[in-house]
């Protein structure tokens, strides 16, 4: 039977791969948040809703891009091991943090509001996360990496202000900072929370 339950997962996520996703910034949005809707409001079991979340992740998040921005000044000072080593953790981490604080929305309707293209690498989507009886509105800004117009991905969230990444880059710099510049001390804070 979990056997039979994986399978299904599967291809479900296969069905989703193998779209293509909208190549215009706001489109693009639009795309993952009725998607990610849907699963979150689905009578689907936890596991399979992180599955698929992440699914949704992997192919709309620059999550090495943004990997590499969290490093701040040390990603020049890392030889290619701890680089490939700090990928793999951030990637892991990434993936765990991300579900499991969407997993907990039941019914997230977010709407886009408007689009401002920045330069040709970046465009800012405006989105509001309604209100409900539970939270107030919230202003959600994504920052959207067009380098590749057909591909673009999302490098940031800035929720009511406040980048996530970069406040994820002063976290794991102070990490390091505290541990005499020492990205191990990273390491094994990455590592301790994917154990939780």
């Amino acid at each position: 039977m979990r056997l039979f339950k994986y399978l299904i997962i599967f291809f479900l996520l296969i069905n989703f791969n193998s779209k293509s996703l909208a190549k215009d910034p706001s489109a693009l949005i639009n795309e993952i948040v009725d998607e990610a809707a849907s699963i979150l409001s689905s009578e689907d079991p936890v596991e399979s809703k992180i599955i698929k979340l992440n699914a949704i992740a992997e192919m709309s998040v620059d999550i090495d891009g943004i990997g590499m921005y969290t490093l701040g000044k040390y990603r020049k000072s890392i030889d290619l091991e701890q680089k490939s080593k700090y990928q793999k953790l951030f990637r892991s981490y990434f993936l765990k943090s991300f579900s499991s604080r969407l997993v907990d929305y039941t019914n997230p309707r977010i709407n886009v509001v408007s689009q401002k293209k920045i330069n040709d690498k970046y465009t800012i989507v405006n989105s509001i996360l309604e209100a409900t009886s539970k939270r107030p509105q919230v202003q959600i800004d994504w920052r959207i990496y067009t380098k590749n117009p057909d591909r673009p991905l999302i490098r940031d969230l800035i929720v009511e202000g406040l980048s996530l990444a970069r406040t994820q880059k002063e976290e794991f710099n102070s990490i390091i900072q505290n541990n005499d510049g020492d990205i191990n001390a990273l390491f094994k804070t990455l590592e301790e929370f994917l154990i939780k």
